[in-house]
């Protein structure tokens, strides 16, 4: 039952923030995602930023976080799970962070700009830790091991569109979109993994 609900924080935190970026960038006169990151959704100067960063920021990298100490639950017997547990449990914090740290983009080096950029490389960079570490985990069992291959695919395709704004920089948001849809992807994959193995538990045991 537990893992149940690890895996439904996983897919709460998804939903919620692609809700909330829709409905918040659907309101906002002027925001082009092409040119607009996706912060300038809840930056200092916007009136309704705390909407946008408690809801899309905040919550969904709490719930990340939650879903991080299901999968370490569920692969405590395995040498070495809290590696990429921890990969992803701080990314979902530092997602967090982000939010209660809004964007400055008038002033790149004030002290809450750069919380903010700390949340923001910090979540990716420990989601990669997560993503690079977990596929050898999966690997030794046996109802996750074909989602070792499938979830390096997504990894790599992150890392790949990371660098959209040097090849198409006439629409340099366009990639910061992209990689938040394979970020959420290799955390659905997962998730999925998880109630997966509640099901097969659950079939052994009738």
């Amino acid at each position: 039952m537990q893992r149940k609900l690890f895996a439904s924080a996983a897919f709460g935190a998804i939903v919620l923030f692609l809700i909330t970026y829709a409905v918040v960038a659907a309101s906002r006169p002027g925001y082009d995602f092409r040119y607009k990151a996706i912060s300038e959704l809840g930056s200092v100067d916007v009136p309704d930023r705390l909407f946008w960063n408690v809801f899309g920021y905040i919550v969904p990298g709490l719930l990340i976080a939650a879903f991080s100490v299901g999968l370490y639950r569920h692969f405590s017997t395995t040498s070495r799970v809290w590696i990429p547990s921890a990969g992803l449990f701080f990314s979902g914090l530092l997602m967090s962070l982000s939010g209660i740290f809004p964007a400055d983009m008038d002033n790149r080096q004030s002290f809450t700009m750069l919380m903010h950029t700390l949340g923001s490389f910090g979540s990716f960079a420990a989601f990669l830790v997560a993503a690079f570490t977990f596929p050898k985990v999966w690997r030794i069992n046996d109802s996750w091991r074909t989602r070792s291959t499938p979830s390096l695919v997504v990894t790599w395709l992150a890392i790949t569109f990371g660098a959209w704004p040097m090849i198409f920089p006439a629409m340099p948001a366009v990639g910061q979109r992209v990689v938040f849809l394979f970020y959420f992807a290799w955390i659905a994959l997962a998730a999925a993994g998880l109630l997966r193995s509640v099901a097969n538990n659950e079939k052994q045991h009738r």
